[in-house]
């Protein structure tokens, strides 16, 4: 396996590798996920993203209280070099926006001016007044104006390029969808203690607070995926139910 393949591929083709080999068959339980992180020597959100790689190639079923178990044994044909290379997982995105965000921050702190505060204060306005969908669009924009703030071109084309990745990788868009649909929504009191220290061109604390902000996405998207195999599990429970009680009923 060639050493430029992201690590949550790695882990996913050595477990597609597993299952396909008869190491996993059809109905079999597979290791939690913390033994699997700790087998692969990885993070939770490396190990989530591996499995959700997996689960949308049909091979595993998440079930909450249950654990995940094997649901096919032959992985589709595997994707061309071009589209492994779009191959970027939200975990991935954040952390990477997490590394450069937060020295952008810090950067923004020293040079950012007082129309591009107002231009932050305007849409935390927007991120706070409109609904979802419009409110990441501000949420965007309020990022990319800090990155402006730097003055540095590289800087602002590798945060805008970070952004744009969200639309370019399925596996990104679909962890990103899954947290939608379980309420994301923007953290307000987190990006404006970003502003607050763009307004005491404190670096330090700018750097900091940009840096809280997105580890703490990080959380909310584990615990959306979490929760939606909670909610898809009591959903089946509440089949299950329905169908009892027709039984009964006849």
């Amino acid at each position: 396996m060639s050493d430029n393949v992201k690590l949550y591929r790695k882990i996913a083709d050595t477990v597609a590798d597993a299952i396909e080999a008869g190491q996993y068959k059809l109905g079999d339980r597979l290791p939690t996920e913390r033994e699997l992180a700790e087998q692969f020597g990885v993070s939770r959100p490396t190990l989530r993203e591996a499995m959700i790689a997996l689960e949308m190639l049909g091979m595993i079923e998440a079930r909450h209280g249950l654990g995940i178990y094997v649901t096919g044994d032959v992985r589709p044909v595997a994707p061309q070099p071009s589209e492994r290379e779009t191959e970027i997982g939200a975990f991935e995105l954040i952390e990477a926006r997490r590394l450069f965000e937060g020295e952008a921050a810090a950067l923004a702190a020293t040079s950012i001016t007082e129309d591009q505060i107002a231009q932050l204060e305007t849409l935390l306005e927007r991120m706070h007044e409109e609904e979802e969908i419009r409110g990441e669009d501000a949420d965007r924009e309020f990022h990319l104006v800090i990155a402006a703030a730097t003055g540095n071109g590289a800087i602002i084309a590798t945060i805008e390029n970070l952004w744009d990745w969200r639309n370019r990788s399925a596996l990104a868009r679909n962890i990103l969808t899954r947290a939608r649909g379980m309420g994301l929504e923007p953290r307000i009191a987190e990006h404006r203690r970003v502003v607050e220290a763009l307004k005491a061109r404190d670096p330090a604390a700018a750097r900091q607070a940009m840096r809280d902000h997105l580890e703490r996405v990080i959380e909310h998207l584990l615990h959306a995926t979490e929760t939606e195999a909670v909610e898809r599990a009591q959903q089946e429970t509440n089949a299950r139910r329905d169908a009892i009680a027709k039984r009964v009923a006849i």
